[in-house]
């Protein structure tokens, strides 16, 4: 699929993760742009209700499918449920995934191997079992969700950002091989948002973390929008927000300078931690 110039209208969308936060705030956008969403998601009763909410306009057809994308059996089910009853999907975009924030020596191993599991083999289940109809079409559109601890390591997120540098390392693999095969790829890299799956990492997430690391949140609705666009657009890094770009840049182009900043936050936060 060529860069989504003009509008998403009649287009078939399939989006993971999709009954709350980011995914969520994708679908109802791309729904009142005139795309066919389709949503899938684990919590039923969570889906029901945003899969209830999506605006439809007259000739849409909406859909959804409970399932957990870390399971490959479940993925393959749904996937081919998707296409028998609404056809090969022009555009998929891998949004599941939550975060686990919390020491490294208190968070338990079985979390470390759940972030795989859901952020991104969650991810590469529904990339290897929907590309070949892609493929076979000539055709498609492949956006990967990553964040902006996909490139900067933040305290506290020692099981999540692996995770999540996986899937900017996959997505970049699979720009470069589907490129000429008429599948294009794009990765986000979303900030802090002001979300339920924010509110559940706050109940774990370091004093550090929360004093250095934390940004000020930012509402799902202008990340999903800054996403739409950079699909419109054909962009193959999509960075949705000012503080994003910013360390993105200092990341890729001062390489190692990004080192003693963040060294500096963690001592004035520690330094506060022990005035406590």
């Amino acid at each position: 699929m060529s860069a989504l110039k003009d509008s998403f209208q009649g287009r078939l969308v399939l989006i993971t993760g999709g009954s709350s936060g980011l995914g969520l705030a994708l679908a109802n956008m791309l729904a009142a742009q005139g795309a066919n969403v389709w949503l899938i998601a684990r919590r039923k009763d969570v889906l029901e209700n945003a899969y209830k909410g999506l605006p439809t306009a007259s000739g849409q057809h909406h859909g959804q499918i409970a399932a957990d994308v870390s399971d490959w059996s479940q993925v393959q089910k749904v996937v081919a449920s998707v296409i028998h009853e609404a056809g090969i999907p022009d555009l998929l975009i891998n949004c599941a995934g939550y975060a686990h924030p919390g020491y490294i020596q208190e968070i338990p191993i079985d979390v470390f191997h759940e972030m795989m599991d859901v952020d991104y083999f969650g991810t590469v289940n529904m990339v290897k079992t929907l590309l070949p109809h892609m493929l076979e079409r000539g055709d498609g559109y492949i956006v990967n969700i990553s964040s902006a601890a996909g490139f900067l390591a933040p305290f506290g997120y020692s099981a999540y950002t692996p995770a999540k540098y996986a899937v900017r390392g996959f997505s970049d693999v699979l720009r470069l091989e589907l490129k000429p095969l008429g599948v294009r790829v794009s990765v986000a890299f979303p900030p802090d948002m002001d979300t339920p799956g924010m509110v559940n990492e706050n109940k774990t997430k370091p004093f550090e973390t929360t004093e250095a690391f934390s940004s000020t949140l930012v509402p799902a609705e202008p990340v999903a929008k800054a996403i739409l666009n950079g699909i419109k657009h054909g962009q193959y890094i999509i960075l949705p927000g000012f503080e994003t770009k910013l360390y993105y840049y200092l990341v890729f182009l001062l390489g190692n300078a990004i080192y003693p900043l963040l060294d500096g936050l963690l001592a004035q936060a520690r330094r506060k931690k022990n005035k406590k």
